[in-house]
């Protein structure tokens, strides 16, 4: 069991008030807050040890590149990847896909077919378009169910043997729907196919399992598991990784470099040119720390009891709909309440103090799929609770009665 007054102790932003009130933060699906041990980490980094990483064999060269790689191999363990080599620090989410994306020629080619489904963010629709484009590869979209669940039916009849690569998320970050990846990672092996999960929304909210998820990538966002922004995480199996070019170059993923020919270092430098956010990769250990402390099943139970309440309570709401209002889902609820635009309901619950989140999400099309300009989103963390769900329906009411 988690003491969630303990833990609130920890993240000093929920001491604040917003307009005079305590702040009630409902936008965990944008990004996490950070818990004190998480800051401390990052003054102690700028303080003590500020020196490039893997360059100098000067002292504090020598503690920053220690104190980095034991942040990697933390996050090697916490997700059990086999090697500490097939994780790969970016600078976020985007940066993952994109990584993968740019370099995917090597498995898409001309007349070939990708994957992705109707519920992605921008993040991972954008870049495969651009690959399709290079390549003169075909886009192919898995349809959306009416609950917000993806049609699997649609998608078994959409593999076949052209199909080279598929791309899912792994939680809808608009509808908070958990897909159902086991399966959809099988039904791409079976044809042949890589595929990558977009973790943006399971990685700080769920227990992972790469070995078990058999996933070819796997990207992740460090700033939404309580870590810093500008620090995230792509994982591939080694003979994935291998297979994929460089995403940049520059120092630190060079072997030798002449005039004539470069050659690339190996995993997992080959895939990060330059000056990597040193603070964010060390912070991050210390985030993944937190999380495995408090153990990513109790926060899974927390959280889903948070979703319960809040679910039951919004309900009572006359005219609010809840768009993927499914069992396999993650603590986040969006919703409308009848032709009220979301972004005036929005504008008044933050007067009161409550920071929800409000438009279509980086995910137009799962707006259009029902013909909506967006939604109020309200998403939920372990350090949340359920006074704040009461607190967050009051202002709801308030602002229905104000607006209607």
């Amino acid at each position: 069991m988690l003491d969630i007054q303990k833990i609130r102790a920890d993240f000093p932003i929920l001491k604040r008030e917003v307009n005079g009130k305590p702040l009630v933060y409902f936008d965990n699906a944008a990004t996490s807050q950070k818990p004190q041990q998480v800051i401390d980490k990052i003054v102690e980094y700028y303080t003590l040890y500020n020196a490039n990483i893997h360059r100098g064999v000067h002292a504090l060269s020598q503690e920053a590149t220690d104190l980095f790689e034991a942040s990697r191999e933390k996050v090697r363990a916490f997700f059990n990847i086999p090697q500490a080599k097939q994780v790969i620090i970016t600078s976020g989410n985007t940066h993952s896909i994109n990584a993968v994306a740019s370099g995917a020629h090597v498995f898409v080619k001309k007349d070939d077919e990708v994957i992705v489904s109707a519920v992605e963010h921008h993040s991972n629709i954008v870049p495969w378009q651009m690959l399709c484009e290079r390549v003169g590869a075909t886009l192919k979209v898995i349809p959306v169910l009416d609950s917000g669940e993806l049609d699997m039916k649609a998608y078994e009849e959409l593999l076949n043997d052209n199909t080279a690569f598929v791309v899912v998320n792994h939680v809808s970050n608009a509808l908070g729907v958990t897909n159902s990846v086991e399966e959809i990672i099988k039904g791409a092996h079976k044809h042949g196919a890589m595929i990558l999960i977009d973790g943006a929304q399971s990685c700080g909210h769920m227990k992972l399992d790469m070995q078990a998820l058999d996933a070819d990538f796997y990207t992740m966002s460090g700033h939404k598991m309580c870590g810093p922004t500008g620090i995230g995480i792509l994982y591939g199996k080694e003979e994935a990784l291998n297979a994929l070019p460089p995403y940049q170059g520059g120092g630190e993923m060079i072997d030798q470099v002449t005039f004539e020919h470069t050659t690339y270092a190996g995993l997992p430098h080959k895939f990060e040119a330059g000056t990597p956010n040193i603070a964010g990769g060390i912070a991050l250990g210390a985030a993944v720390d937190y999380l495995d402390e408090l153990g990513m099943d109790n926060i899974a139970a927390y959280e889903h009891e948070l979703l319960i309440y809040a679910t039951e309570q919004l309900k009572a709401i006359e005219g609010l709909k809840i768009y993927g209002d499914v069992a396999n889902k993650a603590a986040v609820i969006s919703f409308n309440v009848t032709t009220l635009h979301p972004y005036d309901i929005g504008t008044i619950v933050d007067k009161l103090g409550i920071a929800v989140r409000t438009g279509h999400h980086c995910a137009q099309p799962v707006m259009e799929r029902y013909s909506i300009p967006g939604t109020v989103r309200a998403s939920f963390a372990f350090y949340n609770t359920k006074e704040e769900i009461d607190i967050m329906v009051q202002a709801l009411q308030r602002a229905v009665s104000m607006l209607s």
